[in-house]
Formats: structure tokens, C-alpha cells, sequence
């Protein structure tokens, strides 16, 4: 069976005024379902047709990798938001705990994460992640690339890519990540913790 482009978590336009329906649904609607598509031709009549997107992601070289990572890494951006209107006070719990420990404070976090962002050349990907050791580190990816073909956990993504910012926000990054950080879903993040 082949893969289905996955709604999104809430209503297009659930993500204003920080992310517009608008760029939701080029983002998604349009980038996001040729990804599936182009996946699902790539694996017609192959021995991952019909996998998990996961197992494409890990199994995958060349092309194929490049559009199932891509279709992966934007469905788990889509789950690290959440609308603005549902609030939010930021890390709790073990999270809360993992963040002092490994960067002191919420602040400093996003401080470093902003910094790794606003350097990244080109599309791709910033990553909260969990290291094998259980440590939080921050990475940057470049175009398709994900953490899950290695031993980092995600927890937060942000895209990188021009359709993510672009409709909204043109070449500012910094406005950009100001709103995505609005809408950064901490409970999405605090479940992903191993």
C-alpha cells in the first residue's frame, strides 16, 4: 500500500499569526506531497513499497533517501508545533531538568539553537536531539539529512528550508525562528525524551 501524506496535527490556519495558511499549505500541501509522491514511485514494485517511511528513511540511499528523509523530517517538524492559542510555558518535568543540566536555561538553549540556525548555508534542518549517552546536543543538517539514520533521538526540528520562512517572513531567519519558537510544542518535545 502506498504512503499517505499525513495531515497535519491541527487546522492550516492553527498556526497564526506566527506561521500563515497560506504557508501551511505550500509547505505541506504542495512540498510535502510531491516528497510522498516521489517516494512512492521510487518504491513501487521494490522491496520498500509500502514500508514504514521510517524503515525507507534507514534503508534508502541516493534519491529516494533524499525524498523519504525529507517527507520524514517535515512530518516531524509539523508535530514539534503546536497552535500559539493552546499556550504553553515551556520545558517541564525531565525535560526541564535535561535542558538546565546541558544548556543552564531555556534561554540559553534557544540562544545557541538561534546561533546554529541563523550560520546554516542553505536548506536544511536544526536539531534538538538526545544523544546515546542521554546528554541534549544541538545539530545541523544540511538539505534531507536526519538524525534518525544515526544514534541521536530527535526532539525539536526546525526547518531551514525557504518554503518554511519564505511566504511569511522572506529572507529574515531571525523573525522566523522568533515565531517558531512561539509555537515550539515542549510536550511533543518532553515525550521523545528516551
Amino acid at each position: 500500500m502506498p504512503l499517505e501524506l499525513p495531515a497535519l496535527p491541527y487546522d492550516r490556519t492553527a498556526l497564526e499569526p506566527h506561521l500563515s495558511g497560506d504557508t501551511l499549505d505550500h509547505h505541506h500541501g504542495h512540498h510535502q506531497r510531491a516528497l510522498i509522491d516521489r517516494v512512492n514511485a521510487l518504491t513501487a514494485g521494490t522491496e520498500l513499497d509500502g514500508a514504514p517511511l521510517e524503515v525507507v528513511v534507514r534503508k534508502a540511499q541516493g534519491a529516494l533517501f533524499d525524498h523519504a528523509a525529507q517527507a520524514w523530517n517535515n512530518a516531524f517538524y509539523w508535530h514539534s508545533l503546536r497552535p500559539a492559542a493552546a499556550g504553553g510555558s515551556g520545558p517541564k518535568g525531565a525535560l526541564a531538568e535535561a535542558v538546565a543540566r546541558d544548556f543552564g536555561d531555556v534561554a540559553t538553549l534557544r540562544q545557541r539553537f538561534d546561533a546554529i540556525a541563523l550560520r546554516h548555508f542553505g536548506a536544511g534542518w536544526v536539531w534538538l536531539v538526545q544523544r546515546a549517552d542521554g546528554r541534549l546536543g544541538l545539530v545541523a543538517t544540511a538539505n534531507a539529512a536526519t538524525p534518525i539514520t544515526g544514534d541521536d533521538t530527535p526532539l525539536l526540528a526546525a526547518s531551514m528550508w525557504e518554503h518554511a520562512a519564505y511566504p511569511d517572513y522572506r529572507d529574515n531567519r531571525a523573525r522566523y525562528l522568533e515565531a517558531f519558537w512561539h509555537l515550539v510544542s515542549w510536550d511533543s518535545v518532553a515525550a521523545r525524551l528516551r
